[in-house]
């Protein structure tokens, strides 16, 4: 379900209210930095999946299960 133009003002004006104008741009960047580093973590993750991969002949778990 999306945000139409309307229900995206009011909960603008709501934010603005509960955390004021000088708390909004700290807030904005916060919630950047915590996606950049999650973005990282994910990355990282999928590295060491591939690693382990690569330990088996570039065969994930379930392929060289199978042939075992």
């Amino acid at each position: 379900m999306a945000l139409g133009p309307q229900e995206m003002f009011f909960l603008a004006i709501v934010v603005f209210f509960l955390f004021g104008a000088k708390r909004i741009p700290e807030l904005a960047r916060n919630v950047g930095r915590a996606k950049g580093e999650f973005q990282i973590g994910i990355k990282e993750a999928n590295e060491m999946a591939s690693i382990s991969d690569m330990d088996r002949g570039g065969m994930t778990e379930d392929v060289a299960s199978e042939q075992e």
